[in-house]
């Protein structure tokens, strides 16, 4: 994946991009996910979700959560807009719009 060209961006998408990419790596490093050793130490709520087929919902559902909330929870949260921004991406997997076929059951 080639870098962005930052002349081309007028409204600190070249920012953005990068905050994005330490917000969503961040998650993976979280609280949300286990550290103990075991059969489920890699496993995250919408990964339960996806075995059920309601990881598109799950996501939809937590882009409206996170987007009707900034501006009134703790005011203009930028953490509910990297939110939002999060789900997206994952409703974009989950919906198969970068849909990489694999033989593995799970593949991260």
């Amino acid at each position: 994946m080639s870098e962005p060209v930052s002349y081309l961006f007028r409204y600190d998408e070249e920012q953005i991009l990068k905050d994005i990419r330490e917000y969503v790596s961040a998650t993976y490093r979280s609280h949300y996910t286990a550290t103990e050793p075991g059969n489920y130490k890699d496993i995250q709520t919408i990964d339960l979700m996806a075995v059920k087929d309601l990881a598109s919902a799950f996501c939809q559902a937590n882009i409206l959560k996170y987007g009707s909330r900034y501006g009134s929870k703790d005011g203009k949260n930028k953490k509910d807009l990297m939110k939002v921004i999060h789900y997206a991406m994952l409703l974009l997997h989950f919906d198969d719009h970068y849909k990489t076929p694999t033989t593995e059951p799970y593949n991260r």
